[in-house]
């Protein structure tokens, strides 16, 4: 039996296709040209199902994360549109904000490499000993636009200028209107830091950010709900008390 067999699993492994390839590096949200890719012979076994073939796909797209000289091209690698931090800002929409947050320390920004599309999230501790820390449930997918030095760089100039090594002083993300609330309040009164969650493929980033969005939804239906609740059962008044003296020091 496994002389019928053997020859059957050479042949798999022996066989080839084309593929595209990637023929130098390329920079997230860089529109892909002819002379960015290459086709190459490759042994089919163990391909992803859905790699690129065909170099038509590629051309005129652009790059959704940064891509390394020799990486194959699957379809969420790559976005029918810009991407960068610019075109972010571009298609705010009033729903979706950008903020920035400063970014304390060297270890609070994950040591200065984030960049334009990370999912990261937001830790919180309290600026006393006994104040928790924790990630907040409506901070805990959020999605980073750029990193900008205490000099006005962003990361996409920090990348062309090979001489500016300046470490990034705040984070820009992108969030919704609760959202940017809280962090306001958590950049005022708590000590922030940053943890990378992901960093790739652009479909699996959104998985993140719709799981991100559900958890947000939810928690305005229970803020909705409890607000209906209270109209339909207001507290009864307490007796009035004479008013406490207020001490100003």
């Amino acid at each position: 039996m496994s002389f019928a067999v053997t020859p059957l699993v050479n042949r798999a492994a022996s066989s080839k296709t084309d593929i595209v390839r990637v023929a130098k590096d390329i920079h997230q949200g860089k529109r892909i040209a002819e002379d960015d890719i290459q086709t190459v012979s490759v042994g089919a076994h163990n391909l992803p199902e859905n790699v690129i073939k065909d170099p038509a796909e590629v051309i005129g797209q652009y790059a959704a994360t940064d891509l390394k000289t020799d990486d194959y091209l699957l379809p969420g690698k790559l976005s029918a549109n810009a991407d960068s931090a610019d075109d972010v800002f571009k298609a705010l929409d009033g729903e979706r904000q950008a903020m920035s947050i400063s970014i304390r320390s060297f270890a609070g920004g994950v040591s200065g490499k984030l960049k334009n599309g990370d999912i990261v999230s937001i830790i919180v501790s309290g600026k006393n000993a006994e104040d928790p820390t924790l990630i907040p449930p409506e901070l805990k997918y959020i999605r980073v636009i750029t990193t900008t030095t205490s000099n006005g760089s962003d990361a996409e100039q920090q990348e062309q200028d090979d001489e500016n090594n300046d470490q990034p002083a705040t984070v820009t993300l992108l969030v919704n209107e609760a959202q940017s609330v809280l962090l306001a309040g958590y950049e005022a009164n708590a000590v922030i830091h940053i943890s990378l969650v992901y960093r790739g493929d652009a479909d699996k980033a959104n998985q993140f950010l719709q799981a991100q969005q559900t958890v947000l939804d939810e928690l305005e239906q229970q803020r909705l709900e409890a607000e209906l609740e209270e109209a339909e059962n207001p507290a009864r008044p307490e007796a009035s008390a004479e008013p406490e003296e207020m001490i100003y020091g």
